[in-house]
């Protein structure tokens, strides 16, 4: 495990910025895709803005990128609080990526339902793949909470036969779709990204604390090669 630390969200997002840059091209260099599984929340805003721009837009070979989502709330697409229209907003509707390399959570349909409909796309996308994603992108909630692993949902933290699961999240009246631990956990790379000094208390714990992922869930998350956590 990887831990970099920068002063500020500016700074983290110049630095992942140049990261992803490198680690795409090294990717690309020996295959004909890079997947990556983007997250929601504020933190990744910056950097998807960065990625948009002259400076990093033209080091990026869009056509062979392919986009997922780790999780997404349970709301339409023109909702603000929807992860895929940020990611939209600020990168994908900027940068010449194939429409048919874009892959949102459904919300359209019942949350069960877009499940099941996204466990399909990744069996076509992975089967007899060595890893999944080339890069899974990970936010890390104050409680300890990463993709929509929630404290206190056993069942959805320790989930091992599903790759995607929906359920009713009780603390915020809404249903959440979301990857699970079984199918990120078998990335290339996973890389947390979290800034927020109220975020200390749950980065401690899960770099240094007693393993439990009930209580923490982020500690489920591993990866086989590579995994880092970029802090500001």
């Amino acid at each position: 495990m990887k831990l970099h630390i920068t002063n500020d969200v500016e700074e983290l997002s110049k630095y992942v910025a140049d990261w992803l840059v490198n680690y795409i091209q090294e990717v690309l260099f020996n295959h004909h895709r890079f997947t990556i599984a983007l997250s929601g929340g504020s933190t990744p805003k910056k950097l998807y803005q960065l990625l948009a721009t002259e400076e990093y837009k033209n080091k990026i070979d869009w056509k062979r990128m392919h986009f997922f989502w780790g999780d997404e709330r349970y709301v339409p697409f023109t909702d603000d609080s929807n992860n895929a229209k940020m990611a939209f907003e600020n990168l994908l509707s900027l940068v010449p990526v194939r429409k048919e390399n874009i892959h949102i959570m459904q919300t359209g349909i019942d949350p069960e339902s877009a499940a099941v409909s996204y466990e399909k796309i990744l069996h076509n996308y992975f089967d007899k793949q060595l890893y999944t994603f080339d890069l899974v992108l990970l936010g890390l909630g104050d409680n300890s909470h990463t993709l929509s692993l929630f404290p206190g949902y056993d069942t959805i933290i320790f989930e091992k036969e599903k790759r995607v699961t929906s359920f009713y999240l009780e603390e915020q009246k809404m249903y959440r779709i979301t990857l699970t631990a079984a199918v990120v956990n078998n990335a290339a790379c996973i890389a947390f990204l979290v800034t927020g000094k109220d975020k200390s208390p749950a980065l401690q714990q899960i770099i240094s604390g007693k393993y439990d992922p009930s209580l923490y869930p982020a500690q489920i998350i591993k990866t086989i090669e590579r995994r880092a956590i970029l802090v500001s």
